[in-house]
């Protein structure tokens, strides 16, 4: 029996992804010993800005970038072997592949059909528009939880896999033909990329679970980081514009085999204003001068597709959901020097909702859609806080802004945001 003596953080995301999750994360991971992704695809990317260089993750964790320390990719993810194959080919021609990298044997592995069928689904218009990425992670946990799934395990026993993709690319060619009308995917060519993919992944299968356990039989630190934010999770999000997993902190225990009395912190990642890609409600997007401005000065474009963000200001409602939903302890905020240069800095603080005022966020993506901010402003500011160390150097106005976020969540802001590099940021004793 494991005798849990380690300590165990989750950083997760508290809005529509995108918040800046990577480079928190490359924040703690001086102090942790393990780095785990819990969930998602490379649907995402975390990416980290060390020293002028900027590192984009979509599979691999950001904890990649230190020596000495170990990354496991948790049975949640949905791995993509030729993403994942790439950002290990390009930290080694950096010299950048520091850690000792595991794959659990249990993760499902996003298969070309699955990118076909994703790509189908949004060109085609046979459904509503979802604005995924078209990356095959949503037809990867289709196929999951249909029990069809391909895992990274089942690529390590070639005539049972041989045998599993007969019978699954037999289904997938008939969708791909009769309704699509599109030619049939070779059953050679699958099976031997399959096998490619097999000799190089063998050096990195392992147990997720195990690893985790054991390390913190050790006293050793655990690092659990996801892709996306709570506002997208497929059970809490704003459905049915989410992603197709749970971003939130209950997928760390789904997504890696731990049990929840082990976490012992839990960090949400917030932006200073509100992004998000894609489709579906964002309360407090502004499709004025103000939102354009936050997209160009906050470089806000996804990191997979280069598609414009939809930019807005702080939700309030909507971050005090998701602490809810994440039993979130300390907050990290992001981006604060995107709001230098602004007149007035605006911050949502109640919905009207079929003309009722509302603290409260409305789980039906429906009342959500017509729901109108309700918004405090604060004087803006113009000063440069790349060069800031304490919080106590900022600018009145934005310590202001920071204290009204701890007040009305009631969650300590231990990481704070001012610029895209690494040394951009500053810690605060947890409160």
């Amino acid at each position: 029996m494991y005798m849990m003596k380690g300590k165990a953080e989750v950083i997760v995301g508290m809005q529509w992804g995108d918040e800046g999750k990577g480079r928190v994360a490359d924040a703690i991971t001086p102090k942790s010993d393990v780095i785990v992704r819990y969930q998602g695809g490379a649907n995402s990317g975390h990416t980290v800005i060390v020293e002028g260089k900027k590192y984009i993750f979509h599979i691999l964790p950001s904890g990649m970038l230190y020596s000495g320390k170990t990354c496991v990719v948790g049975n949640g993810v949905a791995l993509d072997p030729d993403r994942l194959f790439e950002e290990l080919d390009e930290l080694s021609s950096q010299g950048m592949d520091r850690a000792r990298l595991i794959v659990s044997g249990s993760a499902h592995v996003v298969m070309p059909y699955h990118k076909i069928l994703d790509q189908f689904e949004e060109s085609k218009g046979l459904k509503r528009r979802q604005g995924t990425t078209e990356q095959g992670i949503g037809p990867c946990y289709v196929d999951k939880f249909g029990r069809t799934g391909i895992r990274v395990c089942d690529l390590m026993h070639p005539e049972m896999l041989r045998d599993k993709l007969d019978y699954i690319l037999g289904l997938k060619n008939q969708i791909i033909t009769r309704i699509y009308d599109e030619k049939p995917i070779s059953f050679d060519a699958l099976y031997d990329k399959a096998m490619a993919w097999k000799e190089r992944l063998s050096l990195y299968v392992g147990d997720c679970s195990k690893v985790v356990a054991q390390a913190l039989n050790e006293g050793k630190s655990i690092l659990f980081e996801g892709a996306q934010g709570t506002m997208l999770d497929i059970d809490h999000g704003t459905y049915p514009y989410v992603t197709s997993s749970n971003p939130t902190c209950g997928g760390v225990c789904t997504g890696t085999g731990v049990g929840p009395k082990n976490i012992d912190r839990i960090i949400g990642v917030a932006k200073a204003y509100c992004t998000r890609v894609g489709e579906g409600p964002l309360p407090t997007e502004d499709l004025g001068e103000k939102g354009q401005y936050l997209r160009e000065k906050g470089r806000e474009y996804c990191a997979v597709t280069g598609r414009p963000r939809r930019c807005g200001w702080l939700d309030l409602v909507a971050l005090k959901y998701a602490i809810r939903i994440n039993g979130t302890t300390h907050l990290a905020i992001t981006k604060l020097d995107v709001l230098s240069g602004l007149e007035e800095i605006k911050v949502c603080v109640a919905y009207d909702c079929e003309e009722k005022r509302s603290e409260e966020y409305p789980v039906d993506t429906h009342i959500l859609s017509a729901a109108k901010p309700v918004y405090k402003t604060f004087k803006g500011f113009s000063q440069d806080m790349s060069e800031v160390e304490t919080i106590e150097d900022l600018p009145q106005v934005v310590r202001d802004y920071v204290k009204f976020i701890e007040d009305q969540t009631g969650v300590p802001v231990v990481i704070l945001g001012v610029g895209p590099d690494r040394k951009e940021t500053i810690y605060r004793e947890t409160q």
